[in-house]
Formats: structure tokens, sequence, C-alpha cells
């Protein structure tokens, strides 16, 4: 089992309730040990894992049982199976990588604009922290300390405006690694549901139970993937795994359900 870290020790005791748990996770040593070990590196890529893996599972599955429902040979299953599993983990991996730079770019230019208000405009961006804190609830002497504790330091400066005032925090990963991340997780989980299909190639008893078995293996996939998902949103992973398989299997009903009324139409 994986040692826990502070914040997931805190996620437990809260979602147990349990305020003896919650107060060990939030002595000074151990928040000091948490904020020294900078354990934000842990979940940098989950999202991206998270979402290829599961774009990747669900939509192969919705070929497999679109095909399954239309009464169509195991060899039409493969073939589309792995034709779209590659060709989305590419078309995915490019959209992740785009979108993962035009954010960081985007961040960045909205950090050079505030750098270079701070240097041009002190006094405009010293009444921008004022009001920032004064919504907050400060006033007076206390509100005035704060401002210039802040404005004291460039970086304080412009780390806070970056966050109270746009709400944007320093980007965190690279595009390539996202993308990667993405690319390699949709590929593993897409091909999942595909296995059985291979498996009966080499061994023809399979055949009949091809799709029983593919999904059993997706079921179980899907169930991890959710599971998986709690690790950053701290919701419960018995949750968060049925929640996953349910909208996935809804997914692969609808499929199945629209294959099947073709094939008896004709089409």
């Amino acid at each position: 089992m994986l040692k826990q870290n502070r914040i997931e020790k805190a996620q437990v005791a809260y979602s147990q309730k349990d305020i003896k748990e919650s107060r060990k996770a939030h002595t000074k040593s151990a928040i000091k040990k948490h904020m020294e070990k900078h354990t934000k590196e842990k979940g940098k890529y989950l999202k991206d894992v998270v979402f290829g893996a599961s774009d990747g599972i669900v939509t192969t599955f919705a070929i497999v049982s679109g095909v399954e429902g239309a009464h169509l040979p195991n060899s039409v299953i493969l073939l589309l199976g792995f034709a779209k599993v590659f060709a989305d983990a590419i078309s995915m991996a490019v959209g992740n990588y785009l979108s993962t730079k035009s954010e960081i770019e985007y961040i960045e230019r909205e950090r050079e604009r505030e750098l270079w208000e701070i240097e041009h405009v002190p006094e405009g961006e010293i009444e921008e922290i004022r009001q920032i804190y004064k919504k907050k609830g400060f006033k007076g002497k206390d509100l005035e300390k704060i401002v210039k504790t802040i404005t004291s330091d460039k970086k304080i400066w412009l780390d806070t405006m970056m966050m109270q005032e746009l709400g944007l925090t320093e980007a965190d990963k690279t595009p390539f690694t996202s993308s990667i991340a993405t690319f390699i997780a949709f590929i593993i989980a897409g091909v999942i549901p595909l296995i059985a299909f291979v498996l009966a190639l080499f061994i023809p008893e399979l055949a009949a139970n091809s799709f029983l078995l593919s999904i059993i293996l997706t079921a179980v996939t899907l169930f991890i993937i959710g599971s998986l998902r709690s690790t950053v949103t701290g919701i419960n992973k018995l949750r968060s795994g049925l929640e996953m398989l349910l909208i996935s299997g809804l997914a692969a009903t609808v499929a199945y359900a629209i294959g099947y009324l073709l094939s008896n139409l004709g089409i």
C-alpha cells in the first residue's frame, strides 16, 4: 500500500469525520514537512491520464457494443476498434498539447502584463490589492498592513495579483508531457475492450463469449479509472468508480441499441 501524504490523510479524516486523525494531519510538523516535500507533483498529470484513459475505453467499447449489436463479425470489431484507438489517441494527444500550450502561453502573457503594470503604474496595482483584501473583510490599519506587506515584495505582489485578481496560478506541467500522458493512457485503456476478441483469434473457444469477457474487462477497468480520479477529487473511491461505470455503461448501451436497430432495419 502506498504511503499517504498529509493531504490524503486529511481527505480520509474528513470523509470519516474523524477529528483526531484530522488534527494529526494539521500539526505544525506535518504541515511543515508537507510544504517542504511539495507533493503537488503527484497529481500533476493525473487529470491527463484519467481523461485519456476514460475517453479511450468508453469510445472503444462503444464501437464494440455497436458492432456486436449489429451482429457483425469479430473481425469488424478488431478493424474498427484498433483503427479508432490509434487515430483518436493521436487526435487527443495533439488536442491536449495545443490546449495546454495555449493555457501556459495565456498565463505567461498575463503574468508579463501584471509585472509591467506593477513596474509602471504601481499606485494602481496597490489600489487593486487594497480593494481585493477590502472585499475579504479587512479594513483600517489591518488592511493597510496587509497591503504594505504584500507590495513590499515584488514576487509576492505579482503572485497575489495573478491568483486573487485573475484566478491564475503558474503552470506546473509541460504540453509535451501532458500530451504523451494522454496518448499512452488512451492506448492502454482503449485496447482493453478488444483484448477478448484478440484472444479469440488464438483460442477459438472464447469466440462465443468474447463480448461477455469484453464487458467484464471493461467494467473492471472503468471502476479502477473512476477510483483513480478520487485521488485528486477527494470523492469516495467506491462512489467515484461506480459513477464512472454507470455513465460509461449508459454510452455502451446506447451504442448497442443503435447497432441492433440499424441491423434489424437492414441498414
